[in-house]
This record gives structure tokens, sequence and C-alpha cells, in this order.
């Protein structure tokens, strides 16, 4: 999700998904859906923007003329019962993407999903988003959380019980898998040019 914060701008009355999408669709600002409120996402930091144009840049390079394609943040995805729609950092779709409705710009069938974490989102993102997204897209095979204030990157995988297994990596030389899509990152590829912070010190 952008960063820094998920403002929580609510809606002066419970929203029906098609009444947001017709608000969305001529909104100055994006804003995402829940249960029938609207929240309004916020800019985004550089350190955000930095790995977002790594992620789309080593995975659009990985699935060139491949079966799979990758769609910017610009793109929403829907969860069943038209509950949630959200605005993923990085979504891979595998051959037809199908759509909410005409307008082609709600996703119903995401194969991976990316999230760049933030402070304010970080909860929200691992909770209630992940929750949605598995139970309102049969068609999701992989979530990954990358944070931005450290080198960290959390992959969730759906196994073919439909078991979920979590792996998660925090060196520069790790890489992983998405076995899915036929495609394999390194965290150095994804924090390329991103600097972190130095560790404060804990107070004694």
């Amino acid at each position: 999700m952008r960063n820094p914060v998920f403002a929580q701008r609510k809606a002066d009355r419970h929203l029906l998904p098609e009444e947001y999408l017709a608000q969305e669709r001529v909104s100055a600002h994006r804003n995402e859906y829940l249960d029938g409120r609207k929240f309004e996402m916020a800019g985004e930091s550089l350190l955000h923007s930095r790995i977002y144009i790594n992620l789309v840049g080593e995975i659009g390079k990985q699935l060139r003329g491949k079966e799979y394609e990758p769609l910017s943040q610009n793109m929403k995805v829907r969860t069943a019962c038209s509950s949630m729609f959200a605005y993923p950092d990085l979504t891979i779709v595998c051959n037809d993407p199908l759509f909410h409705d005409p307008e082609k710009d709600v996703l119903l069938n995401p194969r991976v999903i990316f999230e760049v974490l933030s402070p304010s989102t970080e909860k929200y993102d691992r909770t209630t988003k992940f929750a949605r997204y598995r139970m309102g897209n049969e068609t999701l095979t992989d979530y990954v959380l990358v944070s931005q204030d450290k080198p960290f990157v959390e992959h969730f995988s759906k196994q073919a019980d439909g078991e979920w297994v979590y792996r998660s990596f925090n060196k520069m030389t790790n890489s992983f898998d998405i076995e899915s899509v036929g495609c394999a990152l390194t965290l150095a590829e994804i924090y390329d040019r991103v600097e972190f912070e130095p560790l404060k010190e804990p107070k004694h």
C-alpha cells in the first residue's frame, strides 16, 4: 500500500460498491473500500517509490514473453462479495485478466500481490487485508510483504492443500522464488538504491 498513511476519511454513510466505484473513478485521490467505507490513501515516500520501481523492473524483465503479466499500483483488486476494493502496490495476473465490469480497472483474478509496508499500514496489510485477499480471491497463490525501513521481505505461498506457508528473508544476499509465476528475486534487487536509517541504540 502507498506510504505513509492509510488515512481514515470515512464516508458520511455506508456506500454500496457501485457507489464507491462511481465516486472513485472521478476522484482526484485514491481511496480503498472496506465494508461500505472508503479510506483515502496518502502519497508515497522516496523509499517506497524506489522499492516499487525496483520490483516493477525486475519482475517485468523476468515475465516478459510469458503468460504472466505485472500490473501497476493503479489497478484495483476486488475481493469476493465486493467487500473490499484495494490498490496493491504490484499485482501479477495469469493468462486473461478478469474484471469487475467493462471499465477494466478492477481485477478479479490476481495470482501474486505485493505490498510495500509502512508503519501506519503494516498491521492492516498483515491482518485484515491479507485475510480478505485469501478468502476473496481463489486465484491468489502468493502474498509478498516488503518492509521499507529495513531489509525484510515476507513471502506467504499457498500450497496444493490450501495451506499457506510463511518464509522471511532479512539479508541482502537472500533470494526467494515465486514458483507460481516462475520468478526469482533477491533482496539486493528489491532494495537497490534504498538507504536505510541506522538503527537506534536502545535507551537504558
